[in-house]
């Protein structure tokens, strides 16, 4: 991995939520001022209600009980209206903040400069995308629910200072301690949410992982290791997730437990000052009516402590996932001119297995490269894709240093084909011109990797639906039809690893003919050991400890090198 001048700046986890939270801020801003309102209309109503008792109904005057009731009610249209409206922005602000994370964290695992996806499990990556960002996008609701209930509790204090002073002293002088209270002990479950949620993510990479390669492991008869694989990873994440529930349950049952202690002090201090004669029978309804409202706001304010603790420990995993430092380089601005044919050059190429590797590829050469250590093809492959920068050396496209690139410039001159590339959801069309030209026609590349016939067993021909990974379709029509979308594509260069391990012998002497006569005049590599492949190369060049053993064409190479032959043909 590497990084440069040219990277952003690192992510964390405060601004992941600051910047979520500052992006819709105007909604925020909407919702926290109607919700706002909602409150000190629900706090209004004990108050008036109070009111209603000392004014009308113990003096017996029917006009001004008539006109307090009026005011009650307007009091209830204002809160039901600016809950309405205010749940409504603050919703809106949440669903936005949702898909906008969620948008961030694709566009950086898309990054062309890559590194965001190492190490991490498809099922992983998922989590954060979806119950991650979650987490944190659901701030933008409850802050201004947090703000209405701190807004609750100030009309409330001033409410009770105005029936009592020592009511309204206790409220201002009781709030801060339980909400300290509050914050430490949402420290532990800030702690066992981040650990759930890793364990839990990694439960379910395992399980993408395990569903992708089903038909390899009922094959090898490996399903019961991997089901018992599966089940000590679950009994993991469940145990984290239960570790975590307890936190968040004693953590929820002390908020409340405290709250009710609050609030009984403030009844009991309220009951005895109303037994001394100090307040009205309508000031004692006021202060007990607020004393029970207080439930709500008290718990709100507990309730956003557990969800500020989830959300901080979602937002760390958000931020190191958008700070993984490049895989590659941003390269210098070269563009290689698109239409001129394309040498390839290897000079003293360093990567893994690859040791000082040096190759010359001449502009519309089909070339087959043989290694009989799978990580060599693997590494030579990724260096030459621009997934990886090389420890040392360089490649160079056209006479151009590929690290001079932008890596997304150069995928469009120099196509690697992986062996076990995925096709995506769509139709087979839609996978076969994927990066192909605009009104591109599909017909002939599907005719050269014969996944023209591979189609024909398909009830909608081209135009079939292909589920997720190309599940639905077996492993030689997931293979020709990926082979199809890189000839289509039309590359100057083109690797191509490894691409007719699934299909049949005969069909694979007729895609290696068709493949010779598709690419005629363009530059090929085929990373292989299929000897029907090799037999219409131009040239094969073997590589041993890293660099190149021998180089001749496929039929000298039969002849005159065991160690080849027993290579293609074992």
């Amino acid at each position: 991995m590497i990084e440069d001048a040219g990277d952003a700046p690192a992510v964390t986890a405060r601004g992941v939520v600051t910047g979520t939270v500052a992006a819709f801020r105007g909604r925020v801003a909407a919702a926290t001022v109607l919700l706002c309102g909602h409150q000190v209309g629900e706090a209004l109503v004990p108050v008036l209600v109070g009111v209603v008792i000392d004014q009308a109904v113990a003096t017996g005057h029917p006009a001004r009980l008539l006109l307090w009731l009026l005011v009650l009610a307007a009091d209830f249209a204002l809160l039901s209206s600016c809950y309405r409206f205010g749940a409504r922005h603050a919703l809106h602000a949440d669903l936005r903040a949702d898909a906008g994370l969620r948008v961030r964290i694709a566009r950086r695992l898309l990054e062309h400069r890559g590194g965001a996806e190492a190490g991490r499990l498809p099922g992983s990556i998922s989590s954060i995308a979806i119950a991650d960002a979650k987490r944190v996008a659901v701030m933008n609701l409850w802050i201004p629910v947090a703000a209405a209930a701190l807004a609750a509790l100030a009309v409330a204090a001033v409410a009770l200072l105005r029936i009592s002073l020592p009511l309204g002293l206790l409220i201002l002088l009781g709030t801060p301690p339980l909400l300290w209270l509050v914050s430490r002990v949402g420290k532990p479950l800030e702690r066992r949410s981040g650990a759930e949620q890793e364990r839990a993510a990694r439960a379910a990479g395992t399980a993408a992982d395990l569903v992708s390669g089903i038909r390899v492991l009922k094959g090898l008869g490996a399903g019961r290791a991997a089901s018992a694989q599966y089940a000590r990873t679950s009994r993991t994440a469940l145990a984290a997730t239960v570790r975590a529930t307890r936190a968040e349950a004693g953590f929820l049952g002390t908020v409340q437990l405290a709250n009710g202690l609050f609030l009984a002090v403030i009844a009991l201090v309220g009951g005895r000052l109303a037994l001394e004669g100090a307040i009205t029978v309508g000031n004692l309804v006021s202060a007990v009516g607020l004393a029970q409202f207080l439930v709500g706001p008290l718990q709100t304010v507990g309730m956003v402590g557990a969800r500020a603790a989830q959300a901080r420990a979602s937002a760390a995993r958000i931020a190191e996932l958008l700070s993984a430092p490049r895989a590659v380089g941003p390269g210098n601005g070269t563009r290689p001119p698109r239409s001129a044919p394309r040498a390839l050059e290897l000079r003293g190429l360093r990567h893994g297995p690859i040791d000082g590797l040096d190759l010359q590829v001449p502009a519309g050469q089909l070339l087959g490269v043989v290694t009989a250590d799978p990580a060599a093809a693997g590494a030579l492959a990724a260096c030459l894709a621009r997934d990886t920068e090389p420890d040392g050396g360089r490649i160079l496209v056209g006479g151009i240093p590929a690290g001079d690139v932008d890596p997304a410039v150069l995928r469009s001159h120099v196509l690697v084909a992986a062996h076990d590339a995925h096709l995506f959801t769509g139709t087979v069309r839609d996978n076969v011109l994927a990066a192909a030209e605009p009104a591109a026609d599909p017909e002939p590349a599907m005719a050269a990797a014969r996944a023209d016939q591979a189609v024909e067993a398909l009830p909608g021909g081209t135009d079939t639906a292909v589920a997720s990974r190309g599940s639905s379709l077996s492993g030689g029509q997931r293979q020709r039809i990926a082979l199809a979308r890189a000839l289509a594509a039309g590359p100057p260069v083109l690797v191509l690893h490894d691409p007719t391990t699934a299909v049949d012998a005969v069909t694979e002497i007729e895609i290696a003919h068709r493949l010779r006569e598709f690419r005629a005049g363009h530059t090929t590599l085929l990373l292989t050991t299929s000897p029907a492949l090799l037999a219409v190369t131009d040239r094969v060049v073997v590589l041993r400890g890293g660099r190149v053993a021998a180089d001749a064409t496929h039929e000298d190479l039969m002849t005159g090198d065991d160690d080849y032959r027993a290579t293609v043909t074992g």
